[in-house]
């Protein structure tokens, strides 16, 4: 199996016992979690040697958040230990027509601090196959917005794969500084997710499909796909197409072109949803896989698919499947009777 390494943030998620809301609430479940974190879980749970690339306070805080990377099978030797604290984030879960809320209180974590004296990029890239960031982490500081430029060096100078899941989140940063930072990153990265939100506010692109109106029309990317892939060069661009009709009830699935031909996943009604935090982070650990291990793109985004929705089923951040179920429901095996 291939080396894949992910870099980013890993943070404590503050959680409501099961749909309570904060107000309400005298205790809060400590869930880990962040976008590279959970790909990394992900590939790591498909048999992969998965490393994950952070800093993390040398306090009993921050081995919370190293164990949980370890207790799943993530290689941590290359997390730096310093620090002032971990990011936190809360989330409410939502449910019907209530949407999930999610409240941030990351500022001056220790991987928005770090330096690249704290990593030796070249020798983590040693012998990697894979790379993976996501728009998160530069969107943390400008500090981790350096950190990705030199990762993303390195793994182009080892002949690494990188992959990017682009991930804006208004409120880390505007629409204007995602551009100025996220576009010239893209000269690294071969393959490229993110859905029609995020290619308009990370690039700067529109694709002609409406989205808030349910209308994830696959004919509507197609023209946006081959734009983007004409500009930044990338082998395959992805997008998961969301069809949100609560906040419990969500249909789902993906397309990828490869510059050649586009393909469309089967769709899938998720109902109802558990947990769909870290769903995206699901689907690109399961396209890494696919691509890695797949003889066509379209068996690769059937898999990723697959992975995400089983996600929306698991409680917390990562999405603890195995290949093998992964495998039963792209086959088709989707009525969620008892296995025996």
């Amino acid at each position: 199996m291939a080396k894949i390494v992910t870099l980013g943030e890993l943070m404590l998620r503050l959680s409501p016992q099961g749909n309570d809301r904060f107000i309400q609430s005298e205790s809060f479940r400590i869930i880990p979690g962040g976008g590279e974190a959970n790909v990394a879980i992900s590939v790591a749970n498909y048999g992969h040697e998965a490393y994950f690339v952070s800093k993390l306070p040398k306090h009993e805080i921050g081995q919370i958040a190293v164990n949980a990377m370890r207790r799943y099978g993530v290689d941590t030797r290359f997390i730096a230990r310093g620090g002032d604290r971990v990011g936190l984030y809360y989330a409410e879960t939502g449910a019907s027509m209530r949407p999930s809320k999610v409240i941030y209180d990351r500022a001056h974590s220790a991987i928005a601090e770090a330096t690249p004296s704290d990593f030796d990029f070249d020798a983590i890239m040693e012998g990697a196959q894979w790379f993976h960031w996501s728009g998160i982490t530069p969107a943390i500081s400008d500090k981790a917005a350096e950190l990705t430029r030199l990762a993303c060096e390195a793994a182009k100078r080892h002949g690494v794969t990188v992959s990017v899941d682009l991930n804006f989140r208004k409120k880390l940063w505007t629409s204007e500084k995602a551009i100025s930072i996220m576009r010239p990153l893209m000269k690294y990265v071969d393959v490229c997710i993110g859905n029609e939100e995020d290619a308009e506010l990370c690039l700067g692109f529109k694709p002609d499909a409406d989205v808030e109106g349910g209308q994830t029309d696959a004919a509507g990317y197609e023209g946006i796909f081959k734009q983007m892939m004409k500009e930044f060069g990338f082998k395959y661009v992805v997008s998961t197409l969301r069809e949100s009709y609560s906040a419990t009830f969500n249909g789902w699935k993906a397309l990828i072109y490869d510059g050649k031909e586009f393909y469309q996943s089967k769709r899938y009604e998720i109902n109802p949803i558990i947990d769909r935090v870290g769903g995206g982070d699901s689907f690109s650990g399961g396209l890494i896989h696919g691509l890695l291990t797949k003889k066509t793109q379209g068996e690769a985004l059937e898999f990723a698919v697959a992975a995400s929705a089983l996600k929306h089923t698991i409680n917390g951040d990562f999405n603890l499947v195995t290949a093998e179920e992964v495998e039963a429901l792209a086959g088709g095996s989707a009525n969620g009777r008892v296995q025996r």
